[in-house]
């Protein structure tokens, strides 16, 4: 039987810069794109050293990749495929140190260059429905280093099972569904709320946009911030005891209603859920609010199930790496 045998040769960086390749993620982030970046926020080394601060950047960006990992084992797998090559044998130490001396500038760098609909920039690639980009709104905690750098801005969480063990960090970002790529996120101590943090998404909304939210971001102050940007909402409120009284100005032909929330004009929709679990049906009420008040345009029955796409927000959580130190 003829034998068939596929080869494949990649082009990486020379000298000390070897180990920054990084195949498709390469691609992604370009050589010069990272070079951009340090020479904007002053980064540059002016000397060559062992670690120059491309491939540190890549170190981290591996980082990311290999988040259960500590340094010194993503330098492994940053040099696995460069044998023959003269590539240096950092000690974890070393890898730390130069960590530091980047900083958070260039990352910062990259993110704008990077966030957006497509992650590559203001190109608005994502779910349509009606036009509308549809993303989503959302919070997570994250774990960092005990190091005393962090302990200054970042506390640990108290609470049962004795709290957490490491100081947390609070991330809200805003999601483009369907891609999963972070258009805009902020963070910071986890005394701040995540509707303060939501608020500062502001400036990463425009007109054209859809943003999906849960119960957590029920508030009449945000909804009107949000509403402000020029984009839809649509967003779920809470009920029973802690629901807030909604006015009614007016009903509509698909069973929602016009009213009243944070000086925006809203539609009010209501849904009865019903889940098929190991021990049986399980049925739920819900409400939601959206500012698309056209019912023939977008009737109830539509909205309640494209709520559904704020999941996808749940499926790109992102996770803090190794020892880094976190510039609020």
């Amino acid at each position: 039987m003829d034998q068939c045998v596929i080869t494949r040769t990649s082009t990486v960086a020379s000298g000390r810069f070897a180990p920054g390749h990084l195949g498709e993620l390469t691609q992604q982030i370009p050589f010069e794109m990272v070079d951009a970046a340090l020479a904007a926020t002053g980064r540059l080394q002016a000397r060559v050293r062992a670690l120059p601060a491309r491939v540190v950047v890549y170190l981290v960006l591996a980082g990311c990749l290999f988040a259960e990992l500590g340094y010194g084992q993503v330098w492994q797998r940053l040099a696995a495929g460069l044998q023959g090559l003269p590539v240096v044998a950092p000690t974890a130490s070393a890898l730390t140190q130069a960590r530091r001396r980047l900083g958070s500038a260039p990352f910062q760098a990259l993110f704008a260059l990077l966030a957006g609909p497509g992650g590559a920039g203001p190109a608005a690639v994502g779910v349509r429905v009606g036009g509308l980009l549809v993303c989503a709104i959302d919070g997570t905690t994250m774990s960092v280093a005990d190091t005393p750098a962090n302990l200054t801005t970042f506390a640990k969480q108290p609470g049962h099972h004795g709290g957490s063990g490491y100081p947390l960090v609070r991330l809200v970002a805003l999601v483009a569904c369907g891609t999963r790529t972070v258009i805009d996120a902020v963070f910071g101590p986890i005394a701040t709320g995540e509707l303060a943090y939501a608020g500062r998404l502001c400036a990463g909304l425009r007109a054209g946009m859809l943003v999906l939210a849960d119960r957590n971001f029920d508030s009449a102050g945000l909804i009107g911030a949000l509403a402000a940007s020029g984009a839809q909402l649509l967003i779920r409120c809470k009920t029973g005891t802690t629901a807030r009284r909604l006015p009614l100005l007016g009903c509509l032909p698909d069973g929602s209603w016009l009213s009243l929330v944070g000086g925006v004009k809203v539609r009010v929709l209501h849904a009865q859920i019903t889940i098929a679990t190991a021990t049986g049906e399980r049925t739920g009420d819900y409400r939601l609010v959206t500012t698309l008040l056209d019912a023939r345009a977008w009737p109830a029955a539509m909205l309640v199930a494209l709520y559904h796409q704020r999941w996808e927000i749940e499926m790109c959580q992102p996770r803090c790496t190794h020892g880094c130190e976190v510039a609020a």
